[in-house]
């Protein structure tokens, strides 16, 4: 029978180095976290992608994000048809128990993921289409936004698409009635930004211009 091997040990010797040196620093205020409970302002989605590192893009400490990452950052509709879903899971949490102020959908530049729906939709990639593909149907998600960038040059058609997963998501999220109502009565903002890696710069979505601007 396979077993599978260790953790590996360059992995092991950071956590060794982290615990004798940010852990012991700051041992009271991990004691505080695991007594008091977590009690984030804020609910950022962003993608699985291991280059965005939104915790030191904004200088977050732990307790103060309520995090959750998925491919291309997608929100799907609100569908509670007593099916398994992780995204609508977190929300739901995050909202209703936690009570965050703020939801930030954050895509970025160079997404494998939107890069696969755009070959999904111009018919390059089949395996997509396969109903067992779990990211096929996942960036199905995406595809509505696929239409509406289509008729640009080729070269500005992934960034495009990448904007259009956070405006999507967006959309969706108010589908959700807890997220609208909190929306609503002001209780709740969301917003949506995109990042580029290369330039390390962050474009805001601009709700009364309905356009990306960077801060």
């Amino acid at each position: 029978m396979h077993t599978t091997k260790p953790l590996p040990h360059y992995l092991v010797q950071r956590f060794h180095g982290w615990k004798a040196t940010t852990f012991t620093e700051n041992e009271s205020w991990y004691r505080r976290l695991a007594d008091d409970g977590q009690h984030p302002r804020a609910m950022l989605i962003s993608c699985c992608d291991s280059r965005v590192h939104a915790t030191s893009i904004f200088g977050a400490e732990q307790g103060e994000f309520f995090l959750h990452r998925n491919i291309a950052n997608l929100v799907p509709p609100y569908t509670p048809d007593g099916a398994q879903h992780g995204t609508s899971a977190a929300i739901e949490y995050a909202v209703t128990v936690l009570k965050v102020a703020h939801i930030i959908v954050m895509g970025h530049s160079h997404c494998g993921g939107v890069a696969g729906c755009l070959d999904m939709c111009t018919g390059r990639a089949p395996e997509l289409e396969k109903r067992e593909s779990f990211v096929g149907r996942w960036m199905d998600i995406l595809r509505p936004g696929y239409e509406r960038v289509k008729h640009l040059p080729e070269a500005e058609q992934t960034t495009a698409l990448e904007k259009e997963a956070v405006l999507i998501s967006l959309k969706n999220l108010k589908t959700f009635p807890f997220v609208a109502a909190d929306v609503d009565n002001g209780k709740m903002s969301i917003h949506g930004l995109w990042h580029d890696i290369g330039e390390g710069s962050i474009e805001e979505f601009i709700f009364k211009d309905d356009g990306f601007r960077k801060i």
